[in-house]
């Protein structure tokens, strides 16, 4: 019988289902919380950059430039261009990556370096976002009582442990009131910028570029960078349209933001630029200053929930984009719950989840508020988008075909408008734009020193080892080892040599079973395999045979039920075999290969990551494991 979670490995990607209303309302939920909470803030820090004054110019040419922004970036380059790099239905920096590594050609170690860059800055997004989402929600309670101001920081802290606190629940589990939360958010901002917008509907003159340029060249370069920084705030968020494809599929998405996130972004914006021209002491805080005072307290309240949702989204990215780094090798194994039994994407990863929420209340206490952190948000988002374009640009290339008549100037609008804002955002690093930028540096040196060491690992391994072919022959031999009866199945990464534990094995105890597995595990560079696809058998001779059982990189590596699924290909009942595991002790070496400032780093990772048999679900009870020593 098929089990609840081998259903989810052969669980089709939901790109290829049709548009329903549901997914719809799924993705609205999911998809567009983080950049559908950016009108809280960006709006207003925006203009606190330009400087104290409301001016007719200075409103007209900040919301000018908010809205061909959110048009260029968020809906021409990702919702556009970006999206349609689709890996069998995957979206994010990870899927991206390896659409682009295998038509980089030469240039495959530096992409791989970039792309593993702009996974790192995630990282900086993910810890920010939920710190500077519900601190801005919950500052609107200042509005309707000053009383609270001192109480903002611990009401706020309180909400985002409860947040972390149910994510191991998955967010399947609350999913379906996403959906009608976020459906209420926008419209609820489109009908609270629209009001504004009806009393002052001149301010729509700003959809004209020529405002924007018109405050470039009045303001100068130096003020507009730093406005620009704050511009770049309403586009926090857009990398979560593509990197949530694999939940929703393309259309969806699409559909979405062109009928509802765009317009109501848009009305909101310009509603608050309304407020702002007619009452300039509204600079202060326009978003909650659009709502009439009865309804401030329920806006507060709508607020904090989506802000939640917001986060929820952010971190179910993180989840899913560190359970893609472990199965393309970037990162060690750690423990990754499946959340649901339909979604690949809804993942729980403990180590993660603590991590982050130690961070982020770190972040709440230390920055106070959300202007202060809005000095620290930003530069991380605009990195991500620029390898995002490096990225996609090498798919369109070397996959897509496109002449580089087309490529070179998409990508040249793309890059100027990326590192555009990475500029613009720099002079935010004394200030606290250190951190994430930090947070990218510390993720990016552990993977690339956990991949030099695993290949060190891997090279050490192989000065050793004894031809697989060599031992099956040497079994018919009068010295050869005593057969004992069984089923003994070793996890191998090569098909050549005799693998570590059945060698040590053979070394120590003399014996080889009468049926010996050599269970080959991949990851493949899509998403998700068909079960027809999943398990390839080849007989040796002499009882041996090699399992080639393969994963997409979206998939549990759930090594149990699949072997019950195919019991009749590989022949043998996996609950009755025996799991021969070898586990490598890194220690220092006479000729290091690493650094001796990566040494200590590669071992404390390879201490702490996830066992084999943990990883791929194989009962302890069935599992012996066998130690040996590597020298780094």
């Amino acid at each position: 019988m098929m089990t609840g979670s081998a259903e989810a490995i052969s669980t089709p990607a939901v790109a290829a289902h049709p548009i329903r209303p549901a997914l719809l309302l799924g993705a609205l939920g999911v998809v567009f919380g983080d950049i559908g909470t950016s009108p809280i803030y960006a709006f207003r820090e925006s203009l606190k950059a330009a400087g104290a004054n409301a001016a007719e110019t200075t409103v007209y040419g900040v919301l000018s430039m908010v809205f061909w922004a959110v048009l260029l970036v968020v809906a021409l380059k990702y919702v556009v261009f970006v999206m349609r790099a689709d890996n069998q239905g995957e979206g994010g920096t990870m899927s991206l990556l390896s659409l682009a590594l295998p038509v980089a050609g030469r240039f495959q170690p530096a992409l791989l370096v970039v792309g593993l860059a702009g996974a790192s800055l995630f990282f900086g997004d993910a810890m920010i976002t939920p710190a500077i989402s519900v601190l801005s929600a919950i500052e609107g309670l200042q509005v309707a009582t000053p009383v609270v101001a001192a109480y903002v920081v611990p009401i706020a802290a309180l909400v985002l442990v409860g947040l972390f606190a149910i994510q191991r629940y998955g967010s399947g589990h609350v999913g379906s009131l996403f959906g009608p939360v976020m459906a209420a958010w926008f419209l609820t901002l489109a009908l609270a910028g629209l009001a504004h917008l009806l009393q002052r509907p001149g301010v729509l003159l700003a959809l004209d570029p020529r405002y924007a340029l018109a405050y470039v060249a009045h303001a100068g370069a130096a003020s507009t960078f730093t406005v620009l920084g704050s511009v770049f705030l309403a586009l926090t968020g857009g990398e979560a349209l593509y990197a949530d494809m694999g939940h929703f599929g393309r259309r969806p998405i699409r559909v979405d933001w062109f009928v509802l996130v765009l317009p109501a972004l848009v009305l909101n914006y310009f509603g608050q630029g309304a407020l702002v021209l007619s009452d300039p002491a509204a600079a202060a805080n326009p978003f909650f200053l659009l709502f009439p005072g009865w309804m401030l307290v329920p806006a507060v309240g709508l607020t904090t929930i989506a802000t939640v949702i917001a986060s929820q989204a952010v971190l179910s990215g993180a989840f899913a984009l560190v359970q893609q780094a472990i199965q393309l090798g970037a990162i060690p194994r750690l423990e990754v719950r499946q959340t649901s039994d339909h979604s690949m994407g809804q993942v729980y990863v403990p180590q993660v989840n603590w991590l982050l929420a130690i961070v982020v209340l770190g972040l709440v206490f230390g920055f106070r508020s959300s202007d202060a952190l809005a000095n620290a948000y930003g530069i991380a988002v605009a990195g991500d988008m620029t390898v995002t374009t490096l990225l996609v640009a090498t798919v369109a290339h070397g996959l897509w075909r496109w002449p580089a008549a087309l490529v070179f100037p998409v990508t040249a609008l793309f890059l100027a408008l990326d590192l555009t804002f990475v500029a613009a955002n720099v002079h935010k690093i004394p200030a606290g734009g250190w951190f994430p930028l930090l947070v990218g540096a510390i993720a990016l040196t552990l993977m690339l020193t956990w991949r030099k060491g695993r290949t060190i690992a891997f090279a050490r391994r192989a000065e050793n080892a004894v031809a697989l072919n060599d031992l099956i022959a040497g079994l018919d031999k009068p010295d050869a080892p005593v057969r004992m009866r069984g089923t003994a199945i070793y996890l191998t990464t090569r098909t050549d040599v005799v693998p570590a534990a059945l060698a040590l094995n053979v070394r120590h105890n003399g014996v080889v079973h009468e049926r010996v597995l050599l269970l080959r595990v991949t990851t493949e560079r899509v998403p998700r395999l068909s079960e027809a696809e999943r398990v390839r058998v080849e007989a040796l001779g002499c009882g041996f045979s090699l399992v080639h059982l393969r994963f997409g990189f979206a998939e549990k590596p759930d090594v149990m039920d699949a072997l019950r699924l195919h019991t009749v290909e590989v022949g043998c009942d996996p609950d009755t075999a025996s799991f021969f595991i070898g586990r490598e002790k890194p220690v220092p070496s006479l000729r290091p290969e690493l650094s001796r400032w990566q040494e200590p780093l590669y071992a404390f990772m390879a201490r702490n990551a996830v066992r084999s048999p943990d990883y791929y679900r194989i009962p302890p009870a069935r599992v012996v494991e066998l130690g040996t020593q590597v020298e780094m």
